[in-house]
């Protein structure tokens, strides 16, 4: 009988694997900390129709080599990287409004996924395709280098207790690849509304040799971005918002 694992896993028999996988394992391992918990949200019946029937026509698998993307867009054009899409509104609206740049956007939970692919449905989009997967990997194995017009991370989970600070996302070395992945001019915007995690993202972007500050500290909240209601609330309540936009040099 073979020995369980912490987790209750029977771990398979370790037979050599093809290189695709082997790629994924090593990806694994490199990020041993997730910066996202997986909770089973509600899925309304709309978001799971989306998921059975549109997932197939706008979704890119997670795979180890990049995809052909033009192939995926039918055309071959500038592309902008979002990660953690949320409920899809600002993903949606911002493909609608520049509909000569394809988008990719990231998110790994299923409402949010349902519910963007909704979107794209109802408002005709062939400029945005999803990859339901894990941030991380999806810029290490399906992203190419110099290859990225723009990179969207609007409001990552700040996870504001100090021993779950391990898990925030945009740290120096996270920094590193995403510049990796634009091409020389192409900007990296990232938004949050934590005051104390928009200090650490200045901070890791400032210190990237590859990226330079499109102003002096943050910048003011570009026409491109919409303002969503959950942002606006905020606003009325006091609350700021903090936008950091960098360039590659």
């Amino acid at each position: 009988m073979r020995r369980r694992d912490a987790a209750g896993v029977v771990p398979m028999s370790v037979t050599p694997a093809a290189p695709e996988v082997d790629a994924a394992e090593n990806l694994r391992h490199r990020r041993p900390v997730r910066s996202f918990v997986l909770r089973q949200g509600r899925m309304s019946p709309a978001q799971q129709r989306a998921l059975d029937t549109l997932l197939p026509r706008y979704g890119l698998p997670f795979q180890a080599t990049p995809p052909d993307y033009d192939r995926a867009f039918g055309r071959t054009a500038p592309r902008v990287l979002e990660i953690g899409c949320g409920m899809g509104e600002t993903t949606a609206a911002i493909a609608r409004a520049q509909p000569e740049r394809d988008f990719i956007g990231i998110e790994v939970h299923s409402p949010g996924v349902g519910s963007l692919l909704k979107r794209i449905d109802e408002l005709g989009l062939s400029n945005l395709r999803i990859v339901q997967h894990d941030a991380v990997d999806v810029v290490a194995a399906m992203i190419p280098l110099d290859s990225l017009a723009g990179i969207h991370v609007f409001f990552p989970d700040p996870w504001p207790k100090k021993r779950h600070h391990k898990r925030r996302l945009l740290t120096s070395v996270f920094a590193h690849e995403l510049a990796l992945r634009l091409a020389p001019g192409g900007y990296l915007h990232v938004a949050t509304d934590w005051e104390e995690y928009a200090q650490e993202i200045l901070a890791a972007l400032a210190a990237e040799p590859l990226l330079t500050n499109t102003v002096e500290e943050y910048a003011p909240r570009s026409g491109y971005r919409p303002l969503t209601k959950f942002e606006a609330r905020g606003l009325k309540l006091g609350h700021g918002v903090w936008d950091v936009i960098f360039r590659r040099r």
